[in-house]
C-alpha cells in the first residue's frame, strides 16, 4: 500500500512537473512570439518587380535582406545621436534552393545610387527619388524604400526583410555571454567616444556595439574596413549562438531569443516564431563553412572621392544571385566564412578597391586572383582586422 502511495505521490509530482514545464514553454513561446514586430508589404512594393527564381531544387532559392537600423520607435540611446533613422548595415542574403550554402553581400551606405520613388515612411506623400547615397532609402522610405531600391539596383527578388535595431543588438551579445574580437591596434576615438584596447577578448554590451561601429583610428578606408569587421563579428557570433554552451544551457538560450526577437521587424512572412523556425530548420544542412560574406565590388564616386559607386563587378554577382549559382573564384579574395579557424572566423580579408576614400588604388573586390600572405596582411591592416 505505501508503494503504491509513493508510486501515486510520484506519478503526481511528474505530471505537476510536466505542466510546469509546458505551460512554461507556452508562455515563453507566446512571449517571444509577440516580440516580433511585422509590416505588411502585400502591395507596398508595386507590381513592376523581378521575377522569382524557378529552378528545380527541393525548395526554392531565397533572398532576405538584413538591415541594422540605429533607431527604432520608443527605444533610446541612438548610435551617432539623433538621426532620422538610418540604415548603417546591409546585407543581401542569398540562401540556395538545395539548402546547401548561403553568402550575404554587404552593401555600402556611402554609395551613390538611383533611387526609385517611395512612399514617405511618415505617411506625408512620395519622394521622387533620385542620385543619392544607399542609405538615404532607409531614412526616406524605411525598409520597403530600400527592398524597392535594391530590387531596382540588382533585378533580384527580395523575398522577405528583416531589420535588428543596434540596441536589440547589443543586448543579443550580451545574452551570449559575449563575443570574441580581435583588435589589431589600440583604438582611441575622441569623436566618436570609441575607445578599445588591442588584442584577443571577448566583448559585451557598448563595447561590442563600439567595436561594429567604429570607422576610425582602427582601419585606413573607414566603412568599407567597417563592413568586413561586421562581417567577421557576424561569424564569430553566429559560431557563438550555435555552439553548444549556448543551445544546452536553457536560461541562455532564452535570453538569446528574447533579446532577437525584441529587436526584429520584419515582413509579415516572417513575424512569427514558428515562420522563422521553419526557416531556419529548412537551413539545417548548411554548414558553417558554407555561409560565406563577402562586400559587393564598388570603386571610388568621381565626382566625390568621399563617396563609392558600384562597380561593372557587381552585376556579375547579382547575375549568380537570380540564377541560384554559389559564389566562383573570382569573388574568392574577398570571402569570409561562418566557419572558425583557431577560434576565428575563416577567409582573407577583402582589398580596398580602386580609388576607395583613404585608400590606395588596388582592384575591386572579386576581382582579382588569390593573395599572398603578405599582401592579405596588408589587406588587414587596412580594414582593421588581426591577421
Amino acid at each position: 500500500m505505501r508503494k503504491h502511495r509513493v508510486l501515486k505521490t510520484l506519478a503526481t509530482t511528474v505530471a505537476v512537473v510536466l505542466l510546469v514545464v509546458l505551460t512554461g514553454g507556452f508562455f515563453v513561446y507566446r512571449h517571444l512570439d509577440n516580440n516580433i514586430t511585422g509590416i505588411d508589404v502585400t502591395g507596398a512594393l508595386g507590381d513592376e518587380r523581378p521575377a522569382e527564381v524557378v529552378k528545380d531544387t527541393p525548395q526554392k532559392p531565397l533572398n532576405v535582406l538584413l538591415l541594422g537600423s540605429d533607431t527604432r520607435a520608443g527605444q533610446t540611446g541612438h548610435i551617432g545621436g539623433d538621426t532620422p533613422g538610418l540604415s548603417d548595415t546591409t546585407i543581401l542574403l542569398h540562401i540556395s534552393g538545395d539548402r546547401k550554402l548561403a553568402y550575404g553581400v554587404s552593401l555600402p551606405r556611402d554609395a551613390m545610387v538611383e533611387r526609385p520613388e517611395c512612399e514617405k515612411k511618415d505617411g506625408s506623400g512620395t519622394d521622387p527619388g533620385g542620385l543619392s547615397m544607399f542609405n538615404a532609402a532607409y531614412a526616406v522610405g524605411g525598409p520597403l524604400c530600400t527592398v524597392k531600391t535594391v530590387e531596382k539596383l540588382t533585378n533580384v527578388r527580395i523575398n522577405h526583410f528583416v531589420v535588428i535595431d543596434f540596441n536589440g543588438f547589443r543586448k543579443m551579445v550580451d545574452a551570449l555571454g559575449g563575443v570574441e574580437v580581435c583588435v589589431p591596434k589600440e583604438v582611441n576615438d575622441d569623436e566618436g567616444h570609441i575607445h578599445l584596447a588591442a588584442g584577443t577578448y571577448d566583448v559585451k554590451g557598448q563595447r561590442a556595439l563600439d567595436y561594429v561601429r567604429v570607422r576610425h583610428e582602427i582601419s585606413d578606408n573607414g566603412d568599407i574596413g567597417r563592413m568586413k569587421r561586421q562581417q567577421t563579428f557576424l561569424a564569430s557570433m553566429a559560431n557563438k549562438a550555435v555552439s553548444a554552451g549556448t543551445l544546452a544551457n536553457p536560461v541562455r538560450l532564452v535570453r538569446f531569443l528574447d533579446a532577437a526577437t525584441k529587436s526584429l521587424t520584419t515582413d509579415t512572412g516572417l513575424a512569427s516564431l514558428n515562420k522563422l523556425a521553419g526557416l531556419a530548420k529548412s537551413m539545417k544542412g548548411v554548414g558553417l563553412d558554407q555561409i560565406q560574406f563577402l562586400t559587393v565590388p564598388f570603386q571610388t564616386y568621381e565626382p566625390d572621392p568621399n563617396r563609392l559607386q558600384w562597380a561593372p563587378g557587381a552585376n556579375r554577382l547579382w547575375y549568380r544571385i537570380r540564377n541560384d549559382l554559389p559564389l566562383n573564384k573570382r569573388f574568392a579574395d574577398d570571402v569570409t566564412t561562418a566557419e572558425t579557424k583557431n577560434g576565428r572566423p575563416s577567409g582573407s580579408p577583402s582589398p580596398t578597391p580602386s580609388g576607395s576614400p583613404s585608400g590606395s588604388p588596388s582592384s575591386s573586390p572579386g576581382e582579382g586572383s588569390s593573395e599572398s600572405t603578405q599582401a592579405a596582411a596588408a589587406r588587414a591592416a587596412e580594414n582593421g582586422l588581426c591577421t
